[in-house]
């Protein structure tokens, strides 16, 4: 009995507490950011009911450290990210009394490594990404060890590439850019060299460690969540890199290029059929106890994931999302639908 009392006091204390918020709160990946302000938008002026959603760039790892925080007025209602819920976030959420948790998947985008099109045009491998801005990289052609990465011109790395030094601009590690990118494009290229392939059989960790860790020597530079300021970063210096989504590129082809990696282009078409593999799942996370509290968000929910949304002709595809398959798609609308907690 005194459970019962305890769990209603909480109940309408935190609906007491929400209601005197009338916003959704957003936080998040900069790479889901502008989808997301474009739907907050695109709501607001579709729904006189609502007030329009305010949306935060705060990085994936950032958004999810706010999302798992609490309930409450204080934390938000969605978390937006470009990779997936890892289980220590899911536990943090757990810890905090965060425990129904719905995921949708919104789609699919590029990573891209790219510079000012005043630059050269730039032909790579994920090999030569991995020598170039890998911590450690192995001592030499025949010695199975690795020492700390003293390359300094892309030429070091790769005698067919220009003699410029490696300037790298690229997010930090709060954010989902950061994680897919080591752990798509840095392991591809570290898996290249047989011998540290055979030592994720052997020793994981090792093996995580040097492929997986950037170097802090200079060559990649921290340009934080902003992805403008890499923009302005590459025009100001068109010998330098960054790296950024392909979503971001796309709004920004007046002034940047991606680079050709493994042959292959980061194009809208590319990415969409898998050619281009350098590419990740976009995903946003909701509080389901804050729905029916907090005014709008499964009214919120269901557009963002309709078909005039994210469907194949949707207006974020103009935006340069991805579209999910047509399978997909359908079963992230149910589970909007149907409000279904996530299984992980």
């Amino acid at each position: 009995m005194k459970f019962l009392t305890y769990l209603l006091f909480f109940l309408v204390s935190l609906s007491t507490d929400l209601s005197a918020r009338e916003s959704i709160s957003i936080v998040g990946s900069s790479t889901v950011y502008p989808f997301s302000t474009t739907v907050a938008e695109e709501f607001g002026r579709r729904n006189d009911s609502f007030k329009s959603p305010i949306v935060e760039s705060t990085g994936s790892g950032g958004g999810l450290k706010l999302f798992c925080s609490g309930m409450g007025p204080n934390s938000p209602d969605i978390t937006n990210a470009s990779r997936r819920i890892k289980q220590k976030e899911i536990s943090l959420c757990e810890s905090n009394g965060v425990k129904n948790i719905i995921e949708i998947k919104i789609g699919f985008d590029g990573i891209v490594f790219a510079n000012s099109k005043k630059g050269l045009n730039l032909e790579l491998t994920t090999n030569d990404i991995f020598l170039a801005l890998a911590d450690e990289v192995p001592c030499g052609l025949q010695d199975e060890v690795t020492c700390k990465n003293t390359s300094k011109l892309w030429s070091d790395v790769n005698s067919e590439l220009p003699n410029l030094p490696i300037v790298v601009y690229g997010p930090p590690p709060t954010s989902g850019t950061r994680d897919a990118f080591v752990e798509i494009a840095m392991t591809s290229g570290c898996n290249q060299i047989k011998w540290i392939k055979d030592l994720k059989k052997t020793n994981k960790n090792e093996w995580k460690k040097i492929c997986r860790t950037i170097r802090e020597d200079g060559p990649y530079i921290e340009a934080g969540e902003n992805d403008n300021l890499i923009i302005q970063k590459l025009n100001s210096n068109p010998d330098s890199f960054g790296i950024f989504g392909f979503s971001f590129l796309d709004q920004n082809n007046d002034q940047v290029k991606g680079a050709k990696i493994n042959g292959v282009n980061p194009t809208f078409d590319a990415i969409a059929d898998g050619e281009y593999k350098i590419s990740r799942s976009l995903f946003f996370y909701v509080k389901k106890d804050h729905i029916g509290v907090i005014p709008g968000i499964q009214e919120f929910l269901l557009h963002f994931v309709s078909e005039d949304t994210i469907g194949e002709d949707g207006y974020l595809i103009d935006k340069g999302l991805i579209p999910l398959p047509e399978d997909e798609l359908m079963k992230y609308q149910n589970d909007a639908k149907s409000l279904i907690n996530m299984s992980y």
